[in-house]
């Protein structure tokens, strides 16, 4: 028995839909935004402030013949959904239960699912499959034919090509789970031009160069960082910016560049590298060439030793301002990261980690004798080991190398295979400390630790000084609202009113 629904948008627009019990709520949003001239999927359907399900048909829905259904604007960022692909028996071996289980978000199409289910694993075909007429009976083939895939979502059949486009929010699965059921089908298209049918729909779609990777593997969106940093007043930028600019614009010297060089945002401390300290270097255990430097003679750090100014740790205004700013974003609600987010950020860490080539780690022994040295990104845990110990005049001592990581301070393998940027995540340049073992000999412990012809040959380490900073220039009192404020009445010149000290007698 066909009846009509109402669909009214937020512009108080209609669109009178004749529909069938059989009818999926799916397709009335269809049909409505085809009128209305809307995305379909981009909004959904509420009836009496509830929103509908819209994969269920008109029978289960409870809407009487002629409800009036509103028109709502879904949320641009697609939510998950569980889908679960029940495969035929001829392809369930290899799966528990004979399906497949896995979260997409709803902007995902049937296609791509199929796709994604595929590359999981190298013997599984669902979007290429071939067959030849002679085993359905038919006389005179040979020549194979498209076994299209054909997908049943809740008893309705989704068998050509346009319909595994729709994605699961136009089929009405925003949210929850899904279950689909695959089955295949011998259509009278040969493979070949199947293939390029399908190719050259998704070069209509989206462009030559997006053609292949559609027909071919699931798409990958470009990955967008993550930017925490709250959003700061504009007077709060300008005030920052005015505290940040020097008073005169000055070329620095090759010392003041290196101290005020911007620190890592990881937890690493900075090491001169070898044009920074000398030009000369060594050559040390394994050929490796190594920059040694001797003991600091005085036992006060260096840092202790250098004058600063008072002024540099008192708050400004502008800091208590950048602070507000900071609280009050990070009190802001902020949106959960998906699963396909999550994974790209994971992509781009692996990536910035496969970018490092070199990097330049130092080691410290116990009295405080430090050696230099660069390593690539195929060296281990073991080359490391193997350099301290070629340096060291006792090699028979046990002992351990440590370093600060991102998550704290980690031991580094003493034999282990692990690389040192992939696997322990160094990067720039790294501290690494000497540690004695627990059955170090107290003879080895109280000697040097490095070798006499390492030590004969190390080099004084020159640490740039931080150039001092100029002293602010005395902001002039605003002569106006001086004489404002002793004109005002209530007060004295002297400051404290009269009336105000009367309080404090008994």
């Amino acid at each position: 028995m066909a009846s009509t629904v109402v669909v009214i948008d937020a512009s108080a627009r209609r669109a009178t839909i004749k529909t069938t019990p059989a009818m999926i709520l799916s397709d009335v949003l269809q049909e409505a935004c085809n009128k209305l001239g809307a995305e379909a999927s981009g909004y959904g359907l509420k009836h009496k402030n509830k929103n509908l399900d819209l994969s269920n048909p008109i029978r289960l829905s409870g809407l009487s013949a002629g409800a009036k259904l509103e028109l709502v604007q879904l949320s641009r960022s697609p939510s998950v959904v569980s889908v679960a692909l029940q495969l035929p028996e001829s392809e369930s071996h290899g799966s528990s239960g004979g399906r497949l289980i896995e979260k997409y978000p709803s902007s995902t199409t049937l296609w791509l699912i199929l796709r994604n289910f595929e590359s999981m694993a190298p013997h599984r075909n669902y979007t290429a499959r071939a067959k030849t007429k002679t085993e359905t009976g038919d006389a005179g083939a040979g020549r194979l034919y498209h076994e299209a895939p054909v997908i049943n979502i809740m008893g309705r059949e989704l068998t050509s090509f346009t319909d595994l486009q729709k994605t699961l929010a136009q089929l009405g699965f925003n949210a929850g789970s899904v279950l689909l059921r695959l089955g295949f089908q011998v259509s009278d298209t040969p493979l070949e031009e199947a293939m390029e049918q399908i190719e050259r729909y998704f070069r209509s779609v989206s462009g030559d160069e997006k053609a292949g990777s559609h027909a071919t593997s699931m798409t990958t969106n470009e990955f967008v960082p993550d930017t925490t940093e709250p959003v700061l007043p504009e007077e709060v930028k300008e005030e920052v910016k005015e505290t940040q600019t020097p008073p005169e614009p000055r070329s620095p010297s090759s010392e003041e560049q290196q101290s005020t060089a911007t620190p890592s945002m990881q937890q690493e401390t900075k090491i001169p590298t070898d044009t920074e300290a000398g030009p000369s270097t060594i050559t040390g255990p394994g050929q490796r060439p190594i920059s040694v430097f001797r003991p600091p003679e005085s036992s006060t750090p260096q840092a202790a030793q250098q004058a600063f100014n008072e002024r540099d740790y008192e708050p400004t205004v502008a800091h208590a301002k950048l602070h507000q700013a900071r609280l009050q974003g990070s009190g802001r609600n902020k949106t959960l990261l998906s699963d396909k987010e999550l994974a790209e950020r994971e992509n781009a860490k692996a990536q910035r980690v496969a970018d490092i080539k070199e990097i330049v780690i130092r080691i410290r022994f116990p009295d405080q004798s430090t050696v230099n040295a660069s390593f690539t990104n195929l060296d281990t845990a073991r080359s490391l080991y193997d350099l301290a110990r070629g340096l060291m005049a006792a090699q028979d001592e046990p002992f351990l190398l440590s370093f600060r990581s991102v998550k704290g301070p980690r031991t580094i393998p003493p034999n282990g295979t692990e690389k040192l940027i992939s696997d322990l995540g160094m990067s720039g340049s790294t501290l690494v400390n000497f540690l004695w073992g627990e059955q170090a000999s107290l003879e080895a412990r109280a000697k040097p630790v490095m070798k006499e012809s390492m030590l004969a040959q190390a080099k004084e380490l020159e640490v740039p000084r931080v150039a001092e900073s100029e002293a602010p220039e005395p902001v002039p009192k605003d002569t106006a609202t001086e004489k404002r404020k002793e004109g005002g009445k209530g007060g004295s010149k002297g400051g404290v009113p009269k009336w105000f000290k009367g309080l404090g007698k008994k």
